[in-house]
């Protein structure tokens, strides 16, 4: 009956997802900005929306100023233009769970998720996120799938 509890409680545990989307609102064929750099999520975002055609956009830096006490940069970007949608991705260093995230990717992601239609002003997905790498990149695809006109 333990094992039974805790394998239950592990599947109950194993990640925790916050979503609102609107579907059938993100063109496929826009131009799409993503800040660069960044853990994980960040740069898994970017990769997955440049394997599904989107053309990803950078920017061009602005300014950058070293942080004081918190070792952190501060950076603003130019962003074009001819950009419709902006990502923003908002995350903790990852984790290393091997136990946990065994046959899962290995790493833990903590993370929160927003893409805004800057055409609309609106924002069509808010993800606040947490789980093994190889199951919130396929929560990402599920989520591009329905938000994809």
């Amino acid at each position: 009956m333990h094992i039974f509890s805790f394998v239950l409680l592990a599947f109950v545990l194993t990640g925790c997802n916050s979503v609102y989307y609107k579907p059938h609102t993100l063109d496929t064929n826009q131009t799409v900005f993503a800040f660069p750099g960044g853990y994980s999520m960040k740069r898994s975002i970017k990769e997955t929306m440049d394997k599904r055609g989107y053309n990803i956009d950078v920017g061009i830096l602005k300014r950058s100023n070293q942080g004081d006490a918190s070792d952190e940069d501060i950076q603003s970007f130019d962003i074009p233009h001819r950009v419709r949608y902006i990502v923003n991705v908002k995350e903790r260093r990852e984790l290393l769970r091997p136990i946990w995230c065994a046959f899962n990717g290995f790493w833990w992601w903590n993370f929160s998720v927003s893409i805004t239609d800057k055409a609309t002003h609106q924002e069509i997905l808010s993800w606040r996120g947490r789980g093994c790498q190889n199951s919130s990149v396929h929560k990402l695809n599920a989520i591009l799938d329905e938000l994809e006109k």
